[in-house]
């Protein structure tokens, strides 16, 4: 089905309005984080002079050293949990028949539906009592579970899609299940399986209330949560604000550039190729 001329331009006119609006405020937020500290208002101003300093000031003031690289530590660990434990379940889900499978399943998909809010609090009070709150144990393993159910879900739906004609010459092969799973299955699905990663990595990289709940310690605390006492110690010292959430946002900006080749290929459906 071809597509007429006006209705293509059309759609770019579209398109162009809604990157404008979404570009707007995020190059307010560098001209502001670039404008010296005297002479920034608040307001979008093209900036008469640069002060990349403010760079620098915004990541000693605010500790950001620690801050990131407790956010590092934590997104990683949670994206490497989830992507084996997704791909192993994901399987077992779309490939092998066992008692009980499709009602484990849905189940299991009702922590879609489970915002964070509903059991912070007795999560915390559980985490007590073992001795896991203000560890990053604390962090990692609630938040592993809770991308779990998106994770199974996303691996579970592209698993079955995978061509059975491959499946069942590498059966025939003697292949089993787990050499069957990452030597025949995981290679050509790396797409959808990047996808999921970056996805988690987003989701676990900006948590806040987890992380404001369940952890005490300054040094533990992640980059979110750090930017959040910052903005409370330097209420109208915009230029420096706005350092901080550069600072915040760019290793996940970094992130999806790299893999957005991936990203792009997984979200679009399908086995990706390697």
């Amino acid at each position: 089905m071809r597509i007429s001329g006006l209705e293509k331009s059309v759609n770019y006119v579209i398109l162009s309005l809604f990157a404008l609006f979404a570009l707007i405020p995020l190059i307010g937020v560098i001209f502001s984080a670039v404008t010296p500290a005297a002479e920034n208002s608040g307001a979008f101003k093209v900036p008469t002079s640069i002060d990349i300093g403010n760079f620098g000031a915004a990541w000693n003031q605010g500790h950001f050293a620690s801050y990131m690289g407790s956010s590092v530590l934590v997104t990683v660990s949670v994206v490497v949990l989830t992507a084996v434990l997704s791909v192993l379940a994901g399987f077992a889900f779309a490939r092998l028949d066992f008692f009980g499978s499709n009602v484990i399943f849905f189940v299991m998909l009702a922590g879609l539906m489970l915002p964070a809010e509903a059991f912070i609090i007795p999560l915390y009070f559980n985490l007590r009592s073992v001795g896991l709150s203000d560890t990053y144990a604390a962090l990692i393993l609630p938040q592993t579970a809770q991308s779990l159910a998106f994770g199974i879900f996303w691996m579970r739906n592209q698993f079955r899609t995978f061509p059975g004609q491959i499946i069942e010459a590498a059966r025939l092969d003697g292949a089993r299940d787990f050499r069957m799973l990452w030597q025949v299955i995981v290679p050509p699905s790396l797409a959808p399986i990047m996808t999921m990663c970056v996805l988690v990595a987003m989701w676990t990289w900006n948590e806040f209330l987890i992380p404001l709940v369940l952890i005490v310690s300054e040094d533990k605390r992640t980059a979110p949560l750090g930017l959040a006492f910052f903005q409370g110690e330097h209420l109208t010292d915009y230029s420096l604000l706005a350092a901080a959430g550069i600072i915040v946002a760019l290793p996940i900006v970094i992130l999806y550039f790299i893999l957005q080749k991936r990203f792009i290929s997984g979200m679009l459906g399908g086995i990706g190729t390697k």
